[in-house]
């Protein structure tokens, strides 16, 4: 079994972001991952790294690295949104949205904290939806995002398109 994982850039690159999402700069976040600070500056040059090493590192960063059932979903290059948004993965963000459930680490597991944190964000602005709770769970998710200017930038660039997205999930908040 192959102990190391090629191609880890893109990898590193979005624990890189979450780590300053949540601020923790390199030192603590090698510590706390319990690896030296020196491996983790040299990890961004490299094309492989020991897996457990990696999974260390997202652990920190409320990350999980793994193998996803229904293929790998790509980020864009700065890890705030998904590269793509299909169909399927639009009933998951809608049904995700549907359940009301505001617990982080499940929003955490449908896609990149930025984009997710954008979502609840929108979320927030339906009737009959917990506005306070959606904010709390946004900020949450990454800091800053229920700020006017953060949100403008997320509506500005999410694959999301929220006049499609928003009125199945006010209707079914009526029909209930």
């Amino acid at each position: 079994m192959q102990k190391s994982i090629p191609g880890i850039r893109p990898i590193v690159e979005v624990l890189t972001a979450r780590a300053r999402e949540r601020r923790i700069n390199h030192a603590a976040w090698a510590t706390r991952a319990g690896i030296r600070q020196e491996t983790l500056s040299s990890l961004k040059g490299r094309r492989s790294c020991d897996f457990s090493t990696l999974q260390r590192l997202a652990r920190v960063v409320g990350a999980t690295i793994g193998v996803l059932d229904d293929g790998v979903l790509t980020g864009t290059r700065d890890g705030l949104f998904p590269a793509e948004i299909d169909r399927d993965y639009e009933d998951k963000l809608f049904d995700l949205c549907a359940s009301r459930d505001l617990d982080p680490e499940r929003w955490r597991r449908v896609g990149p904290s930025f984009f997710v944190a954008g979502l609840a964000v929108m979320m927030a602005s339906v009737d009959g939806f917990d506005r306070r709770g959606l904010l709390e769970l946004a900020e949450r998710l990454h800091a800053g995002s229920s700020q006017v200017g953060v949100f403008a930038l997320w509506l500005e660039r999410t694959p999301i398109q929220p006049s499609r997205f928003l009125p199945p999930l006010a209707d079914l908040y009526r029909a209930a």
